[in-house]
């Protein structure tokens, strides 16, 4: 059974918990990938042994852990560990893959960061083992040490390959020319785990992790480790892509509806000749409309407005419209087609808390929230709920958690 947790500011100190202190640690030494983490959902799962790992999971950036596994670690492998995974996440290793073979993926990822953390676990791999200079993104490595012809496995957690592992030559010495070098090494973290962001497009995935590093180095105070300040400094450039699209992939990405074939579901009338299908549900969506003073711009209002109902009219979709400011005034609810918001004029000012109250009474639970909102305003803590911000130009993010996006109407 899966935990979730979360770490915050407000509540981490030093504990018995192996993992929150390593993260105390990590705030006092290296203060961004300690505020990254704490911007991270926190999981506990059985992972196979492995101490930790990360992915995405419907555009939420979350962290796995093996209690037991992870607290055999020293303090220095800990946060040698910690610090690989959030470089994992800032390389987005996760939506790279493209078709490729997992394990020597899943490697050559390991190639491309490991060089640059200190403290990592003795099993580490490093390019000098294969006889490739330090510096290479995952693609270089893979590209130089992966042979042509060897897909291997395609499927599973991407953790070795039986069919490899039987021929000569598989532990990885290069005595065998058709079976490629990295075969028989493995990776510190599960990355297992990485078939789950499948689910989350690369540009969402990336504006997700453009907020964390922004949030991350704000509490930092701007510090950015010397070893990932070009992969920062390219996350924080502006968002090429236009706010309509990013409302797309995130509501696309939120859920999907009609029917899939399932191998793991019985046809009805052919048994296991034929996948069964599965009917997937109704995308419930909550969108809440900030109706204080600061965000009173018919414009800005009239387009968001516009671009929800083009969404919901291609899709079969739930939407409750919630008009809000220090509390909910208005809720509307449409279906389909008949998706048509009003414009409400509230005034006053702005606490964003109603809404998420709202939300996780609701039955059933929406898919996401999609919040109108300058950003001013008590927010909580913590969301399970995936969550997008819909900023005005001069709006800021309230909280770490959420996608953000500028309304630049």
């Amino acid at each position: 059974m899966t935990e979730v947790e979360s770490l915050t500011p407000h509540t981490l100190q030093s504990s018995g918990d192996p993992l929150e202190n390593a993260v105390v640690r990590l705030l006092r030494e290296r203060p961004f990938y300690g505020h990254f983490l704490l911007n991270l959902r926190r999981e506990r799962r059985d992972l196979k042994g492995k101490p930790a790992g990360v992915t995405i999971v419907n555009a939420i950036p979350t962290l796995a852990v093996q209690p037991d596994a992870f607290a055999r670690l020293s303090a220095t492998e800990q946060r040698g560990l910690l610090e690989h995974t959030v470089k994992h996440l800032l390389h987005l290793h996760m939506l790279r893959r493209k078709g490729r073979n997992l394990h020597d993926w899943d490697v050559a990822c390991d190639l491309a960061i490991n060089p640059s953390t200190r403290g990592l676990p003795a099993d580490a791999v490093y390019p000098a083992q294969f006889g490739k200079p330090d510096g290479l993104a995952a693609e270089e490595y893979y590209d130089q040490l992966t042979c042509p012809f060897d897909v291997g496995n395609l499927e599973g957690s991407g953790h070795g390959n039986a069919a490899e592992e039987e021929r000569p030559g598989a532990a990885g010495t290069g005595d065998d020319p058709d079976v490629s070098p990295l075969a028989g090494h493995d990776t510190l973290d599960d990355h297992g785990l990485w078939s789950e962001a499948d689910s989350t497009t690369l540009n969402l995935a990336e504006e997700m992790i453009r907020s964390v590093t922004r949030e991350s180095l704000r509490a930092a105070d701007g510090e950015t480790p010397a070893e990932i300040g070009s992969v920062v400094a390219g996350l924080l450039r502006p968002s090429p892509l236009p706010w309509r699209q990013i409302l797309r992939q995130f509501v696309a990405t939120a859920g999907r509806t009609g029917r899939k074939s399932t191998w793991t579901r019985e046809h009805r009338r052919f048994q296991h000749d034929t996948p069964g299908t599965r009917k997937r549900r109704r995308l419930n969506l909550l969108v809440a409309v900030d109706v204080s003073d600061s965000t009173d711009a018919v414009a800005l209002r009239e387009a968001f407005a516009r671009e929800l109902t083009q969404i919901a009219r291609g899709r079969e979709a739930a939407i409750t419209v919630l008009y809000a400011n220090s509390r909910i005034q208005r809720v509307e609810s449409f279906s389909g087609t008949a998706f048509v918001p009003a414009r409400y004029d509230g005034g006053g000012f702005t606490d964003l808390r109603p809404v998420f109250e709202y939300a996780k009474k609701m039955h059933p639970l929406p898919a996401a929230v999609i919040y109108l909102t300058d950003g001013v305003g008590p927010a909580p803590e913590d969301m399970e709920l995936p969550t997008l911000w819909a900023l005005t130009a001069q709006g800021e993010k309230p909280v770490p958690w959420g996608i953000e996006l500028r309304l630049e109407v």
